[in-house]
């Protein structure tokens, strides 16, 4: 299985006055791989609906430790990787199984979880290697610090 690369894109939602932090996959934000998934899957409400996650609003911890997947779990088992496009994580997440191994950190079992007869079984499963993978967080975590740039 090929590997993708991962990049954090830190955004300012000018319409919440937040810090957003959204998933970028081989170049692609996160958002957009979802949003085609899902209509060209015949999904319904598809497109527009996702939003990246809010550090000011959820207290996810240290980056590193949501994304890969040791967080919380007062979501379940998986980890949300984008919030409602309203901002509010409860309101629409996108979730995921996230597995760290010494070299690789993989992402599937996607779900929509209030939509739970969605099937999300052909949306990934993204491999990345556990050092980019790593890399990528301290950049992100280095942009959201409060001492960061």
């Amino acid at each position: 299985m090929a590997r993708n690369e991962i990049r954090f894109d830190r955004q300012h939602r000018d319409d919440l006055g937040v810090l957003e932090v959204v998933p970028r996959i081989n170049g692609i934000p996160l958002i957009e791989l979802i949003d085609k998934f899902e209509i060209n899957a015949g999904m319904q409400p598809a497109g527009d609906a996702y939003g990246g996650l809010t550090p000011q609003y959820f207290r996810f911890g240290p980056m590193e430790d949501h994304f890969h997947g040791r967080s919380t779990d007062a979501m379940g088992p998986k980890t949300p990787l984008l919030g409602c496009e309203c901002g509010e994580l409860g309101c629409w997440p996108l979730m995921a199984r996230i597995t760290v191994t010494a070299d690789l950190v993989i992402w599937d079992s996607f779900e929509q979880p209030y939509r739970t007869k969605r099937d999300y079984t052909k949306f990934g499963p993204f491999q990345f290697d556990r050092h980019q993978y790593d890399d990528a967080l301290r950049d992100l975590n280095a942009e959201i610090s409060p001492d960061g740039p």
